[in-house]
């Protein structure tokens, strides 16, 4: 073999090296990259601070976390992490329901209960949560690590409402979530969908130029001071989900798999704690930030008038989603009652 035909031999050698150890550091990579879709201060950016600070406490790692606009949209977040940019993502349901349209589940209305024991018992022991909707976020390349819920859905609006009839023709500014849409479209409203940075912007503008858009969906700890009338209707939990690379997770040795479940039960716990009581405390925040604002709370009866929209919103669901999507309702339904029963 001449010496141009060895060099060429190493050189082929030395590129699959590199290309293995490139894959291998990959791998396990020292510095961990996690994104999320909300600001500073909000629960998912606290959930990862936690997540953060149990893995460099308890590992060699590093984390370094990109908040909302930092890597780009919730959707561009999540093709990072499923091409193996990004180790670790959150985003909620209502973004992944158009990857994993099973998941829009938590926007059919009054299907969640509002207190936060029974919430939060359900999220711990329900097999939907924990066994059904792993399997269907493996199917994208994605491990499940843990779903949580961040408060309470609110709606702000131009005037105080208890009724659909007084929803009409509201115009509502929500996430790109198509049964989103469809449940305040049974409310009687005009839901208009639009990526989630660009919410609280637009319904400003239009405001300004005098084209009102009074009502939009919020989650609770949310400070908005353009609709100052603030309505509980009683129909449901904003929830979110954490998760990692699958690939990325599956190369990972079992102790820094343990390392990484270890961590998100930790942030878990944590968020549980910080969320306690947040409502209340933004309520508030923004009532002391203006004498203008009011707050609604429909009792039993006005709530019954909503609830008595919320079938044709599940029928839409399934329509979605097929028979899985049945199957996973069903479960749901099991599991509420168990822990309603407790």
């Amino acid at each position: 073999m001449n010496s141009i035909s060895k060099l060429k031999k190493l050189a082929g050698i030395s590129a699959v090296a590199f290309a293995a150890m490139t894959a291998a550091n990959a791998v396990n990579a020292a510095n961990w990259r996690y994104a999320h879709e909300e600001y500073e201060g909000d629960v998912q950016d606290v959930f990862a601070y936690k997540f953060k600070e149990y893995i460099e406490e308890n590992s060699d790692h590093t984390l370094q976390v990109y908040r909302f606009g930092e890597l780009g949209e919730s959707d561009d977040i999540m093709e990072q992490t499923q091409a193996g940019i990004l180790n670790f993502v959150n985003q909620s349901p209502g973004f992944t329901g158009a990857l994993i349209p099973e998941a829009q589940i938590f926007f059919i209305p009054y299907l969640l209960p509002t207190d936060m024991d029974t919430v939060v018992e359900f999220f711990n022991e329900s097999k939907a949560i924990n066994e059904m909707f792993p399997q269907m976020y493996a199917e994208h390349g994605l491990e499940l690590l843990k779903m949580y819920p961040e408060g309470e859905m609110v709606v702000t609006l131009d005037e105080p409402a208890t009724s659909p009839e007084e929803f009409s023709n509201k115009k509502i500014r929500v996430m790109t979530n198509p049964l989103l849409s469809e449940t305040y479209d049974a409310f009687g409203a005009t839901p208009t969908p639009l990526p989630w940075g660009e919410v609280y912007g637009a319904l400003q503008t239009n405001m300004i130029q005098g084209q009102e858009n009074p009502i939009f969906w919020i989650e609770s700890g949310g400070l908005y001071e353009v609709s100052p009338n603030l309505i509980f209707t009683g129909h449901g939990w904003f929830t979110t989900a954490m998760m990692a690379n699958q690939n990325f997770y599956d190369g990972l040795s079992d102790g820094d798999k343990k390392l990484v479940q270890d961590a998100a039960d930790f942030a878990y716990k944590e968020i549980l704690e910080h969320i306690d009581g947040l409502a209340d405390e933004a309520l508030s925040k923004i009532q002391k930030a203006s004498d203008k604002v009011t707050v609604t709370r429909l009792n039993e009866e006005q709530i019954e008038t909503f609830r008595a929209r919320a079938p044709q919103v599940e029928k839409k669901f399934i329509e979605m989603t097929g028979k899985r999507g049945e199957e996973l309702l069903n479960q749901f339904k099991t599991d509420l009652e168990a822990v309603q029963n407790n």
